[in-house]
């Protein structure tokens, strides 16, 4: 996994490139008719239901638009809220504000519906010892604070990009002349460029569970759209050789019953792909 470093120089990228991209060469509506010397305050109101996400992420953004303003938090990160709670005031010049407004919600809106529903998938699977995990289908230039969000919800991060983990899926292995070559070449590929990288390898039935498992070394099994009963004997054969996960179109209906099935972790693509916005909003007091 990525260092704590290499997660804040991410945040640090986000931050500068979307301040960039929203202010450009300055904010013209609040430079034409609000005076540089004026003081003003905000407050962040929750107008939905749900977990709250993005808080820290939020100062962080306010910090870089202008050290001077200052945070007062109400509601932590990963608080349940509700309708007219009020999660901070802000704090310093009105113009930085309002330059900063933007970025604040549009991140907090998606981390929190993020947020909200990991900790949905979360709860449907309490008591079973499987853990939720997130993809890498997320936003373009945004996955820093989605992943970031999953875990405020409760979830797990999977690999960050594709340079932290080794995942070969089924079109390395078939473009690689299939699994147990695909697996001997990673191993060789690892040792010739010394590097210390888990194997994740997907597999699409039994047979191929089978040939993993005698390829050796590697670090989890991913089982692409198994069935009930097959991700049960999947378990049962892998047992403790390696860790176990499923994937593909699991949804709130069925994530529980493949966690009782056994399996160590359940990623979902749904986590960051298809959420819908916590409606939230930066109102001068």
């Amino acid at each position: 996994m990525i260092t704590e470093q290499q997660f804040q120089n991410e945040l640090d990228l986000i931050i500068s490139n979307a301040i960039r991209e929203d202010v450009g060469d300055g904010d013209h509506s609040s430079l034409a008719c609000i005076p540089a010397s004026a003081q003003g305050s905000a407050k962040l109101l929750v107008k939905d239901s749900g977990i709250i996400a993005g808080v820290e992420f939020a100062k962080m953004v306010f910090n870089y638009v202008d050290s001077n303003m200052k945070v007062e938090t109400f509601i932590q990160d990963g608080t349940e809220v509700k309708y007219g709670d009020v999660v901070f005031h802000v704090h310093g010049s009105s113009q930085s504000i309002l330059k900063a407004e933007r970025l604040v919600l549009n991140s907090m809106q998606r981390m929190s519906a993020i947020a909200t529903k990991t900790k949905s998938y979360v709860k449907l699977i309490e008591g079973t010892g499987t853990k939720i995990l997130d993809t890498r289908k997320t936003t373009p230039n945004f996955r820093a604070c989605e992943k970031w969000a999953v875990k405020i919800g409760g979830g797990e991060n999977h690999r960050f990009a594709l340079y932290d983990m080794i995942m070969l899926k089924d079109n390395h292995n078939d473009f690689a002349g299939g699994i147990t070559a695909s697996i001997a070449k990673t191993k060789q590929y690892l040792k010739d460029n010394n590097k210390d990288l888990k194997i994740i390898v997907e597999a699409r039935n039994i047979a191929e569970v089978e040939e993993i498992l005698a390829a050796g070394g590697v670090y989890r099994i991913l089982l692409d759209n198994f069935d009930f009963e097959t991700t049960k004997k999947a378990v049962q054969i892998i047992g403790d050789q390696c860790l176990t996960e499923s994937s593909g179109n699991i949804n709130e209906k069925t994530i529980r019953e493949y966690a009782l099935c056994g399996v160590d972790f359940i990623s979902s693509g749904a986590l960051t792909h298809s959420v819908y916005n916590m409606d939230l909003s930066l109102k001068a007091i």
